[in-house]
């Protein structure tokens, strides 16, 4: 927005800052409307209007069906989305994945690229910013231009953007990723914990929406997790909420269920914890019986594990999230049964829709809020 020097500027960018606020969330206002929003005259809330749609900020609305039979309609304005643009980043175990949107959250561009064990921190570092900077590209802009980039890693994440501690990706420890994107993006970049951004996600656009009181578990190639308390994502005292995954026994015992199946189907084939759940999912969903029951006790485990939070916690709904979401009900259907015989007040137990993309998505909308608060406040 315009500047301009002296007491008068100040009062000019707050004003300017109010009816930009107040278009924004009713998407489409008169005049008059943003002169009331705003608490100022009408004549001034018209010099500012024009401003910012000269700025790119605003942009009069078209007349709707009717208007003429009722005679000279009032001046609507709407807020302009594509104005500014934001990039979200997924850090994963297996890729890399980008987006970037206008400041109505539209995707207008993706990219995903593989994210090699064997990288070294640098290598990923330079992977990531190569990334955004070829969805940005894709999306005709310059990274320069976008308000904010919010990435989301595995890994302990303090509030600098460090990566404290990682147990999913080799050399990942005690990297400062705000600090090295930093240097290498001409934006301002936001690092936080995957699984956070995930619950973020699910409350914005998924399974949570509506929903103060959450808890998302992951389940791909690890085991994560994500808390909602409130309407806000919780971190921790030591930033280390959701980390659950890579804990050996665990782990294993969580998912040798769907790894015996696949083994006594197809001895000779090895395979990981995630591409043994996968095809027993798969088998599962073709009628296969074993299946079925090695998918059902795999969901038991992971329910006897949620259970000591879901008690003390008593949270409203448990999403089920990562790639083996896509089972449904053949995995949500036994957690479900166990909290009803369980729980004081069970949660509703539902399935992720978000797939591979919630980290993403929740990079996303926290660079959106950022952009609220840099661009609105």
């Amino acid at each position: 927005m315009r500047q301009q020097s002296g007491d008068a500027s100040v009062l000019r960018r707050l004003n300017s800052a109010a009816i930009l606020r107040h278009l924004r969330a009713a998407q489409v206002a008169t005049l008059s409307e943003l002169a009331r929003g705003a608490r100022v005259s009408r004549p001034t809330a018209e010099v500012i209007v024009d401003d910012l749609i000269a700025e790119g900020w605003a942009e009069e609305c078209g007349d709707e069906p009717g208007d003429r039979q009722r005679g000279r309609p009032a001046r609507r304005f709407r807020f302009r989305a594509a104005s500014r643009h934001v990039a979200g980043v997924g850090v994963g175990a297996l890729l890399l994945r980008a987006m970037v949107s206008d400041l109505g959250g539209s995707v207008v561009a993706s990219r995903q690229v593989p994210n090699h064990a064997a990288m070294s921190a640098r290598e990923r570092v330079d992977a990531i910013a190569e990334l955004v900077e070829d969805v940005c590209a894709d999306a005709g802009l310059p990274v320069a231009e976008l308000v904010a980039v919010g990435v989301g890693t595995t890994g302990v994440v303090d509030g600098a953007g460090r990566v404290v501690k990682s147990v999913v990706l080799p050399g990942w420890s005690d990297v400062d990723l705000h600090g090295e994107l930093g240097r290498r993006l001409p934006a301002p970049v936001l690092v936080e914990n995957d699984m956070r951004l995930a619950v973020l996600a699910e409350h914005w656009r998924g399974a949570a929406r509506g929903r103060q009181d959450v808890v998302y578990l992951f389940t791909e190639n690890r085991l994560g997790l994500g808390l909602l308390i409130g309407g806000r994502t919780h971190r921790g005292a030591h930033a280390a909420s959701g980390e659950i995954g890579r804990q050996s026994g665990d782990h294993w015992q969580a998912f040798r269920h769907l790894a015996d199946y696949a083994m006594a189907v197809e001895p000779g084939e090895l395979r990981t914890h995630q591409q043994a759940a996968e095809f027993a999912v798969a088998r599962a969903e073709e009628g296969d019986e074993r299946a079925k029951a090695a998918v059902r006790a795999f969901a038991a485990h992971l329910a006897e594990g949620l259970l000591t939070l879901v008690n003390p916690l008593d949270p409203e709904l448990v999403v089920i999230g990562g790639s083996l979401s896509r089972a449904g009900d053949l995995l949500v259907g036994p957690i479900q049964d166990y909290f009803d015989d369980r729980c004081l007040y069970p949660p509703e137990v539902v399935a992720s829709g978000l797939g591979g993309e919630c980290v993403t998505l929740g990079a996303l909308r926290w660079a959106l809020d950022h952009a609220d608060q840099v661009l609105f406040s």
